[in-house]
């Protein structure tokens, strides 16, 4: 993957805003304050405050259990928090359903796609959409009243389909797509809801360097079309080549924020990937140390061998 392949952002909006943690944007999208997330004694997540800029790609890194998915689904109502208040363009979000949240224009996918397997594609689509007239049950007996937007939003569907390659899938089962394609069916119905943000959960996970060029392409053109992108991701490479900013999380915490180029610099966020160790050199003494402990576990199998 090349960096530099898909453009950044025509203007800057980080220009003046420190690289640290709970930096104040220039125009936020979403606010976070003080969210806490805990299962029985384990604090999940713990945000004091984290600002999502409107219109730029935002990625969301951090060690495996870090709490990414965790304030994914707090974020979205997919889960409730214990504490804390969270704001979609100045409306609170916190205790509302996700169904709710995705009206207002917030809508996410998942690591694990969420594809309805017995349905078509085209009907998984349909289903994207919101405020559906035929969706009232005295209604839905009238046909004249909804068949019009019903058409509206087939056309609507099959446009979609058509962008992320899937029209010749129209009629085919979900559950008959490869892991990719439904990584791109789930981007498609996302965007049926017409959303402004959409937050996007590991979506090159699984799927191959070819596909996965693809699905950046994709992200990169929500961006460019006035879309504001917060996703979570582990290929690093992919950070850098399509990230306008990026946010690092660790135990729950943000503990960095900035451009990649200072983020992969960060000793906090090496620390946090790494450990301590792996950034502080070892003094002789204590090399030695470790040399006589794999020494003496080599010796110790052997002899284990020789015992059998």
């Amino acid at each position: 993957m090349t960096p530099g392949t898909f453009t950044k952002v025509a203007f800057d909006p980080f220009e003046s805003v420190p690289e640290e943690p709970g930096a104040a944007k220039s125009d936020p999208i979403m606010t976070i304050d003080v969210v806490t997330r805990r299962f029985g004694g384990l604090l999940a997540v713990s945000v004091d405050h984290l600002e999502i800029q409107r219109g730029v790609i935002t990625a969301l890194i951090g060690p495996n259990g870090a709490g990414k998915t965790t304030l994914f689904n707090v974020l979205t109502g997919f889960d409730q928090a214990n504490s804390g208040t969270w704001t979609f363009e100045d409306q609170y979000l916190n205790g509302e359903v996700s169904h709710a949240v995705a009206r207002r224009g917030v809508v996410r996918t998942f690591q694990l796609t969420k594809a309805l397997a017995r349905m078509s594609v085209i009907d998984n689509m349909k289903l994207g959409a919101t405020k559906q007239v035929g969706e009232n049950f005295f209604r839905s007996f009238m046909r004249p009243v909804w068949r019009d937007q019903e058409r509206q939003i087939e056309t609507r569907a099959d446009e979609l389909l058509e962008r992320f390659n899937l029209a010749r899938m129209r009629d085919t089962f979900a559950g008959e797509l490869s892991g990719g394609q439904r990584k791109l069916l789930e981007m498609a119905r996302a965007l049926m809801v017409q959303p402004k943000l959409i937050m996007l959960d590991e979506p090159m996970a699984g799927v191959n360097p070819a596909l996965a060029e693809t699905i950046i392409g994709h992200v990169a053109e929500l961006r460019d079309e006035g879309l504001t992108v917060l996703f979570v991701e582990h290929d690093m490479d992919v950070v850098r080549t399509i990230s306008d900013w990026v946010v690092v999380m660790s135990e729950g915490q943000i503990i960095a924020e900035g451009r990649h180029a200072s983020i992969v610099a960060n000793p906090l966020v090496i620390d946090a990937y790494l450990g301590a160790h792996h950034v502080t050199p070892l003094d002789r003494k204590e090399q030695e140390r470790q040399l006589a402990e794999a020494e003496a576990a080599i010796v110790s199998e052997e002899a284990g061998h020789e015992s059998e």
